[in-house]
């Protein structure tokens, strides 16, 4: 069963889905554990390496991946180029998600609001 790993912060929205498992071939979401969704979502910005801090989530996916799956990778700058060449280097695919912005300017109480859609456009390898 292909899984797609989501290093992700966010909810991965239907169209997302239906394009994992259209254009990628996911059976499988899989969303990391609470304890190392804290660590990838709250990457501290002092830290001037990461290697050592994102160790945790390398060992479960050492433990957890299986030839095959697909990592979406999307976040902090440094750890997403950290993780990426991490399951690189074991064989694994990594994709992120591109989006289309739709930007509206409306007058609200006399100031001018803007307002932005983002809708998935496809998966990219990185």
């Amino acid at each position: 069963m292909k899984k797609l790993f989501l290093l992700f912060s966010h909810t991965l929205t239907p169209a997302q889905e239906l394009d994992a498992k259209e254009r990628l071939g996911i059976e499988n979401f899989v969303s990391l554990p609470d304890e190392l969704q804290g660590l990838w979502s709250n990457i501290p910005p002092q830290l001037t390496e990461l290697s050592d801090y994102l160790e945790p989530l390398k060992a479960y996916i050492g433990n957890h991946a299986e030839v095959g799956d697909v990592f979406l990778i999307q976040g902090d700058f440094g750890g997403c180029y950290e993780m990426v060449n991490f399951v690189k280097s074991l064989g694994f695919t990594a994709v992120h998600s591109t989006t289309k912005r739709d930007v509206e300017e409306k007058m609200v109480n006399g100031k001018v609001e803007k307002f932005s859609r983002f809708e998935h456009v496809n998966f990219r390898i990185y």
